[in-house]
């Protein structure tokens, strides 16, 4: 395990820290694989009842996709780019217990999209998240579609064609987080995942696989249209444009 993921395990619940705060928790191909393996370790661990997914620092949960990472993909290797995505959301989704976003910050694009494939997502009021893509250049499927897991078409079509963040309590008003807190978030995730625990693992977990049952096809059709739609935008060469610039103006 790399220290980009950090896995603490507290009795029968785990913390797992995404861990590049000097990035605000971007994810690159090094975290990803990270939380890949870390998921699927907890997930074979017995003694784990419960997940909480959180960020390192106070700044955010996960800004999203690493923007240096982003803007070297060649347009021949997105779908290979986009496939190891699409395992670090389905590693998430196989969960077979109860997974937590403690969202103690932004939580943008990937990280946004991580947090929605979580069960549960506690996030302190004034934190940002959202839905961003375009203003990089990109196309919003997977985000968007995940999106109809939890809202309606309008609320939908304005976060993902405006790119704009609204702070955690106005998403909580939505349907998009699942409670706020006042007080520390990962000790209110701790709190929440605790109770979650106590239930019969079995029902749980079959609980959880009829979800994933129920929206697997859709997540899959997304998966295969993001790298349709985001090999189109990577040939105009909106996304590196749009990086780049955001790039050269953060060195400047």
């Amino acid at each position: 395990m790399s220290n980009s993921v950090l896995i603490e395990r507290k009795e029968n619940l785990a913390v797992v820290t995404l861990n590049r705060p000097a990035s605000l928790n971007a994810v690159n191909q090094e975290l990803r694989a990270s939380l890949i393996n870390g998921l699927q370790e907890l997930n074979s661990d017995s003694r784990i009842r419960a997940i909480v997914l959180t960020g390192a620092g106070e700044r955010a949960f996960c800004a999203g996709q690493d923007l240096r990472e982003a803007a070297a993909v060649e347009p021949a290797d997105i779908g290979d780019w986009l496939n190891a995505q699409r395992d670090m959301y389905q590693a998430v989704r196989d969960l077979d217990k109860p997974c937590l976003a403690a969202i103690n910050g932004v939580a943008a694009g990937a990280g946004f999209q991580i947090a929605l494939c979580a069960d549960w997502r506690i996030a302190l009021p004034a934190v940002r998240i959202g839905q961003p893509e375009v203003k990089a250049g990109l196309a919003s499927i997977v985000g968007s579609w995940l999106m109809t897991l939890h809202i309606g078409m309008t609320h939908n079509v304005q976060f993902s064609l405006s790119g704009d963040l609204i702070d955690a309590r106005r998403a909580y008003e939505i349907g998009l987080v699942t409670e706020l807190t006042e007080a520390d978030v990962v000790t209110a995730a701790l709190h929440r995942a605790a109770e979650l625990a106590k239930r019969p693992s079995n029902a749980v977990r079959l609980s959880k696989r009829r979800f994933r049952e129920l929206t697997q096809p859709g997540f899959d059709a997304a998966c295969a249209a993001g790298i349709e739609a985001q090999t189109t935008c990577y040939a105009n060469g909106e996304p590196q444009a749009a990086m780049q610039a955001f790039l050269n103006a953060r060195a400047s």
